[in-house]
């Protein structure tokens, strides 16, 4: 495994890695990694889409993660094994909440 990198670099890992696991639950989930702004050089707000749904949703904040945390824990076998359990089960409740909106014919 590997740790550090600059900012972005890490930014793309960690999108490609929410978005992988995401994909695990649902292959539909998309990954939205906010890395601009006021979070540059310092965080990321990772939330999930599916459609028109979002985990977390609208109006709560999204699951937020350090820049230092991340370009450190992303060599840690432990640290990767809990975010990917988070990001799983972020894309479990979104897809539950998709499967509500099905509506019969």
């Amino acid at each position: 495994m590997f740790s550090g990198g600059d900012y972005s670099e890490v930014a793309r890992w960690l999108a490609n890695f929410v978005l992988s696991h995401a994909k695990r639950e649902n292959l539909r989930v998309e990954a939205a990694l906010d890395a601009e702004g006021a979070r540059e050089g310092n965080s990321y707000g990772v939330r999930l889409r599916l459609g028109e749904l979002l985990a977390p949703p609208a109006g709560q904040p999204p699951l937020e993660l350090s820049f230092g945390e991340v370009a450190a824990g992303r060599g840690s076998l432990g640290w990767c094994s809990a975010l990917a359990a988070r990001v799983r089960a972020l894309a479990r409740d979104l897809s539950a909440g998709d499967r509500g909106s099905i509506k019969s014919a």
